[in-house]
């Protein structure tokens, strides 16, 4: 797990506070729970791709092809990361 510092505003901090407290757990777990819920992303439940659909290219078979292609470019993507 990684861990990282964030500024809230006052009143959204002091809501946090007082939801971990209503809760009975740390805040951290309230602010991991918050950012999951608004990115969508459900333990063991399937990762939607809302970009999946956007842009152009020379493929007519994508939809067919998602999984291939996407395994594709991100494997592209991390190891020009690597480089770096």
């Amino acid at each position: 797990m990684k861990r990282t510092t964030i500024s809230l505003p006052d009143e959204v901090a002091l809501l946090a506070e007082r939801e971990a407290r209503r809760r009975g757990v740390s805040l951290s777990e309230v602010a991991r729970d918050a950012l999951a819920e608004h990115l969508g992303i459900r333990a063991g439940a399937p990762r939607r791709l809302p970009f999946a659909r956007l842009g152009r290219s020379d493929h007519t078979d994508t939809s067919a092809r998602v999984d291939e292609l996407l395994a594709a470019q991100w494997t592209h993507d991390i190891e020009r990361h690597r480089d770096r």
